[in-house]
């Protein structure tokens, strides 16, 4: 079962990691100033996590894929790693549409 896990970076902002059961982390959010937001921003990830027209799949500088997951005002809410393949991207994209919309959530 996947879980969302929040973190404090050293920069003071709030991120979220959604990791797999494995572990394994399939997505990544950008930096929130309150708590409260990063909430709100894995909430909109359990929302949108199931709609495919809500994930942008895009190619990186290095040519290897990855993905943005984007809240229905187009902002991003999640981003994934670099795969080494499309295949392995879609995988991914399938991995969050499993896991998210029943993570829990733990503070670390």
């Amino acid at each position: 079962m996947g879980k969302f896990v929040v973190k404090t970076g050293k920069d003071n902002q709030f991120r979220f990691n959604l990791k797999a059961g494995n572990g394994q982390t399939i997505l990544t959010s950008e930096g929130y100033t309150t708590k409260a937001a990063c909430h709100n921003g894995i909430e909109s990830v359990k929302t949108n996590a199931q709609d495919d027209s809500r994930y942008e799949r895009k190619t990186s500088t290095n040519g290897k894929p990855f993905f943005n997951l984007r809240a229905g005002n187009s902002q991003v809410i999640g981003t994934s790693e670099l795969y080494e393949t499309t295949a392995a991207m879609e995988n991914g994209i399938e991995s969050v549409k499993k896991n998210a919309p029943d993570a829990e959530v733990t503070v670390e």
